[in-house]
């Protein structure tokens, strides 16, 4: 069974900006784009008791929500689904640090460093 249609669940928006980043990053492994994608999950850890995970996968898992944003196709399982539904994942830039950063509307506290959250 192929993964969940985005169109059944909330959103996960991805800005160009990230889809750009990860395109890029993805094209470099040797992966596939049409293919292959970004996964997006959320772990136990950090002191918050939350993190968000990336990596690049070269293909859905059969139980994965597929999202497709500029081209760049996203991987959510569905334990991390609950935790990430309605987020923005975006590519922020700056003078000390650069890398990809999940807006999410279902966090109630951070951690201090923002690496972890609590919903």
């Amino acid at each position: 069974m192929d993964g969940e249609s985005a169109e059944t669940r909330p959103r996960i928006e991805v800005t160009e900006n990230a889809a750009e980043q990860a395109l890029s990053l993805l094209e470099s492994e040797g992966l596939d784009p049409s293919e292959a994608g970004l996964r997006l999950f959320v772990q136990q850890g950090g002191c918050a008791g939350l993190s968000y995970g990336m990596r690049f996968d070269d293909a859905p898992d059969d139980d994965d929500t597929i999202y497709v944003h500029h081209d760049l196709r996203v991987f959510v399982d569905p334990a991390s689904q609950k935790y990430i539904e309605g987020s923005v994942l975006d590519f922020e830039q700056g003078l000390q640090s650069q890398g990809f950063h999940v807006e999410n509307p279902n966090v109630v506290s951070e951690c201090g460093c923002g690496e972890s959250f609590r919903t």
